[in-house]
């Protein structure tokens, strides 16, 4: 063996077409290295499907990835299978929540660790509970129909009807049928025939209205009399001209103040009232109603009793007079006297 071989290191000598292969070989795979290194890694992901009760896929449905309340990604929707995904969601924990119209919102809570797949359980989305409120309220008419009812169970020591007054602590107009009802209720009321025979039986023992006679015709025309007296009174000054004039024939218990501020506002009711507006005015039916009974009464008393004018002023002013008083026992006596409101808060 030659020295001059084993001290040289030997050559391979490559044809010009494989050196131009290999040039192009070592090329490509220096320049696709740099490709190589820049292309991503398989991205850690999270997906899952939605159904219904009837294990049918929910499309449509908002989902959303957070952590601490914060979203990872954009929103998705699930498609027509009822399936969700989401990409390059970081390595941590995650909260999934899933809500669709017409279904109670769900939420999912997971960990998602590096170059993991999570595939989330199917998820099921329960029906949304519907509850709906309904607020029933009465009417102005329904309300003002309660509070006569109640009025009308007001009687003084459970038997003296006691109609008139009321202690609603909001109280509502009458309708022009309440008034007339109210009226109806009053006279018809066994007491107030009870009433209407004594008022008679006084004037027969005091001679009163001696064109009456005595006996028991005498006392059956008194009875007559006051009767009239106390229908035309009730029916023009509490029904007819309320309901024409839009006023309120009741009187309305105060019951809070100074004994004087209730003395002055129950004797001021006598030629004051509450429109059905609720305001306050004249009391123009009160007064033309007691005006209109004494004109009335000179029709039916005896000619020797009638007075003309002055009988129809005397009765009008009694009449005013007669409310005053019964307003001051309705604010400060009467309601003590009235089982029905006896123990209600003043």
């Amino acid at each position: 063996m030659r020295p001059d071989i084993l001290a040289a290191p030997r050559r391979i000598l490559l044809s010009p077409h494989l050196r131009r292969i290999s040039v192009i070989l070592v090329l490509a795979i220096f320049g696709l290295l740099p490709l190589y290194a820049q292309s991503p890694l398989p991205s850690d992901s999270i997906s899952g499907r939605l159904i219904d009760k009837n294990a049918s896929p929910v499309v449509g449905a908002r989902v959303r990835v957070l952590r601490d309340g914060k979203p990872l990604a954009s929103d998705t929707e699930s498609d027509n299978d009822g399936r969700y995904s989401f990409r390059d969601i970081s390595p941590g924990s995650f909260q999934l929540t899933m809500s669709a119209q017409g279904f109670a919102s769900q939420t999912f809570s997971g960990t998602l660790t590096p170059g993991q797949d999570f595939l989330v359980p199917q998820i099921t989305l329960p029906l949304a509970t519907e509850v709906t409120e309904v607020h029933v309220s009465l009417s102005t008419i329904e309300i003002a129909q309660e509070q006569v009812k109640e009025q009308e169970q007001q009687r003084v020591l459970g038997l003296i009807p006691n109609f008139y007054v009321s202690y609603a602590k909001n109280p509502v107009p009458l309708t022009s049928k309440q008034k007339f009802s109210l009226a109806w209720k009053t006279t018809t009321d066994p007491v107030s025939f009870l009433s209407v025979g004594v008022i008679a039986g006084i004037d027969q023992a005091a001679g009163r209205y001696n064109g009456y006679g005595q006996g028991a015709a005498g006392y059956a025309r008194r009875y007559g009399a006051s009767y009239g007296n106390l229908l035309s009174g009730i029916y023009i000054g509490d029904a007819i001209l309320p309901s024409i004039l839009k006023q309120d024939p009741r009187y309305f218990y105060k019951g809070t103040g100074t004994t004087r501020s209730r003395l002055l506002y129950a004797l001021a009711n006598a030629v004051i009232c509450k429109g059905d507006n609720m305001k306050w005015q004249p009391n123009y039916s009160g007064i033309v109603g007691d005006l209109a009974s004494g004109a009335i009464s000179n029709l039916y008393y005896a000619p020797e009793d009638r007075n003309g004018a002055a009988l129809t002023f005397e009765n009008a002013a009694i009449g005013i007079a007669s409310s005053a008083a019964i307003n001051v026992l309705e604010e400060f006596v009467l309601r003590r006297f009235t089982p029905s409101q006896r123990n209600a808060a003043p």
